[in-house]
């Protein structure tokens, strides 16, 4: 579980960037202004999102259920 959480976080920080530099926020790369690394870093950040949703929903499905 914990190895999906940190996969989640590092493929939505880098989507973040892809997108960053695919719509020419962040310069200095062969990124920059190429709108394909936009879409490329939306689709990580989606699957991040799906990741930690799971993670999320493994979390609360594991924990001792105290019914009364």
């Amino acid at each position: 579980m914990r190895a999906r959480l940190v996969v989640a976080v590092v493929l939505f920080v880098v989507g973040i960037v892809w997108i960053g530099q695919g719509v020419g926020w962040i310069h200095g790369s062969f990124m920059t202004g190429e709108a394909v690394w936009a879409v490329i870093g939306a689709v990580a950040v989606l699957f991040a999102l799906a990741l930690l949703r799971g993670v999320q929903r493994e979390r609360r499905d594991s924990e001792p259920r105290t019914g009364t």
